[in-house]
This record gives C-alpha cells, sequence and structure tokens, in this order.
C-alpha cells in the first residue's frame, strides 16, 4: 500500500475579487521507501502541493491518505499532531532558533510529543539525531558558531528525531555550495538507503538527478512522472574533491613557477 495517495487535489485561493486555482486535481501515489524529487516552474504550484503533503495546508478539494488514513478533512489540531509524529521538515532556510544550542533545536519537537518523553530520553534522542548527521561534536555549538552546511544538518537531525514516516525537504540545497550541497544530498541518500520515505522539492535539475523519481508540475498539473537511475551522491563527491585537489595542485606548481622566472632572470643578468 503506498504511505501517500493524492485523488484530485485541488486548492484554489480566494479573495473579494478573484479565484487563484494553484492545484488543479492532482493525482500521486508515492509507495514506501521511494525518494521523490518535485520539480517546476515558478508558479506550477509546487509550494502549495508540498504544504498539502506536509499538513501544513488542506486540499479545497480532493482527498489525501497519509499511511492509509484519509487526513484531508483533519482539524488544525490533528494535523499538527499528524506533523509531529509522522512528518519530517527540512527547510532552505534551516529554521533554527538563533540563540540555542544545536542540541535544543534538535529537541524542540519532542517537547510537543504526547507521550511526555522525559528530559534524559528527550537528551538522549537528540544526541543520536545529531550524531547521525556527523555532528557529534557540536552539541552545544549555537547556529552563529556554524556553517551553512552546518546548520542544514542540524535541521536534517531535527527532522529525524520524531523518527518520522516520511522526510518532507524544500530546497534542502538551495543556500549551500556544491561541496555542502553534494554533502546534504549524501545523508539524504542514507536516510533513504535506511528505508525513509523522502519527498523533495527542488528547481535544481541536478538536485533532481539524486532522487529515483521525478515529477514535474506545471500550471497546477502533473507535466510528467519519470522514474530515473540515481546518480550517487557520494561518488560526485568523492569525484569533485579529486577535481578540487587537482586544481589546487595546478595552482601550486603555476604559481611555483612564477617564483622562479625573476631568480631566472638576475641570474642571466
Amino acid at each position: 500500500m503506498p504511505i501517500i495517495e493524492l485523488e484530485e487535489i485541488t486548492r484554489i485561493y480566494r479573495t473579494s475579487a478573484v479565484a487563484v486555482e494553484a492545484l488543479k486535481g492532482i493525482d500521486l501515489e508515492v509507495k514506501e521507501q521511494e525518494f521523490l524529487a518535485i520539480m517546476g516552474p515558478s508558479g506550477s504550484g509546487k509550494s502549495t502541493l508540498m504544504n498539502i503533503l506536509g499538513c501544513l495546508d488542506k486540499p479545497t478539494a480532493g482527498r489525501y491518505r497519509l499511511d492509509g488514513e484519509d487526513v484531508s478533512g483533519f482539524s488544525r489540531s490533528r494535523l499538527a499532531r499528524t506533523r509531529n509524529q509522522a512528518l519530517g521538515f527540512v527547510f532552505q532556510s534551516f529554521h533554527l532558533l538563533p540563540r540555542t544550542t544545536a542540541q535544543e533545536n534538535v529537541e524542540l519537537p519532542l517537547l510537543y510529543r504526547e507521550e511526555g518523553l522525559s528530559w534524559k530520553e528527550i537528551h538522549r534522542r537528540a544526541r543520536e539525531a545529531l550524531e547521525s548527521v556527523g555532528l557529534g561534536d557540536r552539541l552545544d555549538h549555537t547556529p552563529n558558531q556554524l556553517s551553512g552546511g552546518q546548520k542544514q544538518r542540524v535541521a536534517v537531525a531535527r527532522a529525524l528525531v520524531t523518527h518520522p514516516r516520511v522526510l518532507l525537504a524544500d530546497e534542502p540545497t538551495g543556500n549551500l555550495d556544491t561541496r555542502t550541497s553534494l554533502e546534504i544530498m549524501d545523508i539524504v541518500q542514507r536516510l533513504n538507503a535506511d528505508g525513509l520515505t523522502i519527498l523533495m522539492v527542488t528547481h535544481e535539475s541536478e538536485v533532481a538527478r539524486f532522487a529515483e523519481r521525478v515529477v514535474t508540475l506545471r500550471d497546477g498539473l502533473i507535466e510528467s512522472d519519470e522514474r530515473t537511475e540515481p546518480l550517487s551522491a557520494r561518488r560526485e563527491l568523492a569525484r569533485w574533491l579529486a577535481q578540487a585537489e587537482s586544481e589546487a595542485d595546478d595552482r601550486t606548481r603555476k604559481s611555483e613557477e612564477l617564483k622562479e622566472v625573476p631568480e631566472a632572470e638576475e641570474v642571466a643578468i
């Protein structure tokens, strides 16, 4: 059974003068443990779709089943509970609290769990989540003490700490350089290989190639839905590092050659 099922999902935003149809009848199924990328130009409806998938918004019409349960008619409080228990979120801008440590940022979603976890359990889960993304030595660092890539790793750890069924990533590499983007995609692919279902919105085709399935939206409709052989972020990162090292060696060699030129001319004089 698919973990996500959308049937004829529409979303209409109304003002006093006009109605804007952002989604025009979306049908989509996502199987458990899939890694799906959602692409499309500005205004295509991908952000609206992500908001509905993340239970941050409700469709105007249609049915959304998450893990077999119809959530399209849930109340606000029940949607909030579903977000906390079943979904993890990673955003382009990190959305970390600036004056709290990495560990405290990761602990935050656990404070809203209904089962009332002990502080010992909350601390343990947060530490394990940060260690899983390679930040076990940054527990007490605040966001201004972290690089962009480290901030995004904290955001990933925060998304994982509740043990979600689905990870929703909205432009997770949008604010990162090439190397850091590859490092984040390597983590995402590893999480998917461990069994986590992942839906990622991106406008970069280079990033979408790390997913096994790419859905493209245009004008509120699905334009294409293609399966592909994903690139390995780990191999691409190794290739990038080797090229960067080679280019650095070339620069060093040229610099040394330039230093030798005046000495040769002085000898000739």
